[in-house]
């Protein structure tokens, strides 16, 4: 069966516009499955997404003067400045039937540009109360969520056995881009100061080197190498499936400097591991410190190599809070509660008398 949808039948066109991948990406990508199963008449538009996620052509943009049946309108969910504006064109410009609904994770104030974007929007959805205190329009804060199907611990119980060759006993792990933004480099200056002291931890380094970014991880690999912990300080690359990795790490390290939402802590809970945080993004409303991890502040090289020492040293503790974690997320992230939350802005929008079911 085709992914692409007759544009007649579509309520809502999430548009993607960004090829390579992102945060924003990777929440189209798990969102838009969960919407269809619940009802929603949704569809993406653009590159970069899988072939099975239900689709409309460019082409489908000349269809749009006349709403799905029964509708006075469509609803345009950008995410991005890049596809808040194709939307606000189709609408005033060439005056089609669309409702404009913009998500914002951004932890910084806003340029007077997207200032200006965001007050053509119909509605305005935050991914957190800290990304909705940047912004000066009415807004309904709705976190995001993991998909605890794709997302969960070890069937067995405990954690997934690491591939042979990685020394140690136990894993702790950083997820993501590796780049100063991300942190990468508290990560491996703390592990470099703790894992003499703790020969059954070992550290993996799971993440995309894009060229722009070279000389900073080869500079890591030095100090890495210089400490002679090359065998315990593993760079893994941009792995073909993360999930497996979340599984196997006892401890998630998450020492952003700046970030949008931030769906890393959330999929390791899920997957059972403990996490330590930097307050970047949303984070900090993610964690219980104490309780299913502990949350520092950002930047804070010395702060962060505290906070991981305390698991270092107890190994339960991780596997405490990792159990905390899970029960934690299953209870409050899941991600039919986001796509649930979504619909009643949806409802609003479009006019619908009840959700879907």
């Amino acid at each position: 069966m085709s992914r692409f949808l007759d544009i007649r039948t579509v309520d809502i066109i999430a548009p993607n516009f960004k090829k390579r991948l992102s945060g924003v990406t990777s929440t189209i990508v798990q969102l838009v499955p969960v919407q269809t199963r619940m009802g929603e008449r949704i569809a993406t538009l653009g590159p970069g997404l899988p072939e099975d996620l239900p689709a409309i052509r460019f082409r489908d943009l000349f269809h749009f003067r006349r709403p799905p049946e029964g509708r006075t309108a469509r609803i345009w969910h950008a995410r991005r400045n890049l596809e808040m504006l194709p939307g606000i064109l189709l609408r005033d410009v060439l005056r089609l039937p669309l409702k404009l609904l913009f998500t914002s994770a951004a932890q910084r104030k806003h340029s007077r540009w997207t200032k200006g974007l965001i007050r053509r929007m119909d509605a305005v959805v935050a991914t957190s109360a800290r990304s909705g205190s940047f912004l000066d329009v009415p807004h309904t804060v709705i976190r995001h969520g993991v998909d605890l199907d794709r997302f969960h611990p070890p069937a067995t119980g405990g954690r997934e056995p690491a591939p042979d060759g990685l020394a140690g006993r136990r894993l702790v792990g950083c997820f993501g881009r590796v780049r100063p933004q991300k942190g990468t480099d508290l990560f491996v200056e703390a592990m470099i100061a703790l894992l003499p002291d703790h020969p059954e931890w070992t550290a993996v380094i799971c993440g995309r080197v894009t060229p722009e970014h070279e000389t900073f991880a080869a500079g890591l690999k030095t100090s890495i190498a210089d400490a002679g912990l090359s065998d315990r300080i593993r760079f893994l690359g941009e792995v073909d499936d993360i999930k497996p990795w979340y599984r196997r790490v006892s401890l998630l390290v998450a020492p952003s400097r700046n970030e949008g939402f931030g769906l890393t802590p959330l999929e390791a809970m899920a997957s059972g591991a403990a996490v330590v945080a930097s307050d970047a993004g949303a984070y900090a409303e993610m964690i219980r410190p104490g309780e299913t991890g502990a949350v520092v502040p950002a930047g804070d090289g010395e702060a962060l190599t505290t906070a991981l020492r305390l698991y270092l040293q107890a190994p339960a503790r991780a596997t405490a809070h990792g159990q905390a974690g899970l029960a934690h997320v299953r209870a409050e992230f899941g991600i039919e509660r986001e796509a649930r939350a979504l619909s009643q802005v949806y409802d609003g929008l479009l006019g619908r008398d009840a959700p879907p079911v």
